[in-house]
């Protein structure tokens, strides 16, 4: 009895103290991340098309605390007289992509006017239902959220933009890199012995990919190819004369990817996540895939859903791209760390 009794006390206290450090944590992380986006850093460059009541006041909650951490690049209005009398009224909405695309701008809120018709219709006693020009986004799962008192609907709920989610998912691909690169001399070395005799050349290839919010990265891999002048233009076919016996080997199994880890290590790139594409493929299947760009919302990785689901390799037909990408956008919209661990072990 005396034993069951201290076993009682010593769970009571420990899950008092992890409540406390729990709050602790969760409090003063964001004091600290307020603090950070107060001195400028960390913060998400916004525009708001349509300069209303509704446009003036999501303004005034964005800039009524700097730890919001929101930088306002604009009003777009198709108002023109407004110019007069807003703070940064950048133009008319058919000018906002060239303004989004030029200043790189993070976020676009739509506060186009609608309660003239709702006034008109409560007055009336006529139900009134809004229908958002969403057309092949209304199926996917959305979000209501609050920006200060403002309600918000986010076509693209994306997990990863909490905090939490970020450090947890940053810290275990530190950890994995880490144990990979520790033991990596085993594998690379017989590996690089095997590449370097198979052809003249380096053996590491390194390409220009497609990486987090479209910013360009150098992409580590083992060389599978002869050295040759359309390594960045043109993707590697089944029977493609340009790989080596060693190449052929190394792509079949996925050791050609191993270098990746390297890249995870400095954080252009996640154990998980889409893959990355080489630049001449973003160029062309943004234009051509609805969504396309939203897998780049996150890290790419080493392996991702699309992979695991049968989506990997060569893309002969168009529509092979677009199952992997609405693989890749599913994975984003509902990531959980569980999802990460139970696509490494597939």
């Amino acid at each position: 009895l005396q034993i069951d009794n201290i076993g009682a006390r010593v769970l009571l206290r420990f899950y008092l103290l992890l409540s406390v450090l729990l709050a602790v944590w969760w409090i003063g992380s964001r004091k600290l991340l307020k603090y950070f986006r107060r001195k400028g850093y960390n913060f998400k460059k916004v525009v708001i098309v349509g300069a209303g009541a509704m446009g003036i006041k999501l303004l005034d909650e964005l800039r009524s605390d700097a730890g919001y951490g929101y930088k306002f690049m604009g009003f777009f209005d198709d108002n023109l007289s407004l110019k007069k009398s807003l703070p940064n009224f950048q133009g008319d909405c058919s000018s906002v992509e060239d303004f989004v695309i030029e200043n790189k701008v993070d976020e676009i809120y739509c506060a186009l006017p609608i309660t003239r018709l709702l006034k008109f219709s409560e007055a009336s006693n006529i139900s009134f239902y809004m229908v958002p020009d969403v057309g092949r986004y209304i199926h996917r799962q959305l979000e209501f959220q609050l920006v200060g008192n403002v309600p918000v609907l986010s076509l693209h709920p994306e997990p990863l933009q909490n905090l939490f989610s970020r450090f947890l998912k940053r810290v275990f691909d530190l950890l994995f890199s880490s144990i990979v690169l520790v033991c990596s001399p085993i594998i690379f070395t017989p590996i690089a012995i095997a590449v370097k005799l198979s052809s003249p050349g380096p053996v590491f290839f390194k390409q220009k990919r497609t990486g987090f919010k479209g910013k360009e990265f150098n992409c580590y891999k083992f060389r599978t190819m002869k050295v040759n002048a359309n390594s960045d233009q043109l993707q590697a076919s089944r029977h493609d004369p340009r790989k080596t016996r060693v190449g052929e080997f190394l792509r079949k199994t996925s050791l050609d990817e191993l270098p990746q880890f390297i890249n995870v290590f400095v954080g252009d790139m996640s154990v998980v996540g889409p893959r990355p594409h080489m630049v001449k493929h973003t160029q062309d299947y943004s234009k051509i895939i609805d969504k396309y760009m939203l897998r780049h919302l996150i890290k790419p990785g080493i392996t991702g859903w699309a992979q695991v689901n049968g989506y990997r390799g060569e893309t002969r037909e168009l529509w092979q791209m677009e199952r992997r990408v609405e693989y890749d956008v599913w994975y984003i919209e509902h990531w959980n760390f569980w999802l990460d661990i139970k696509i490494i072990f597939l």
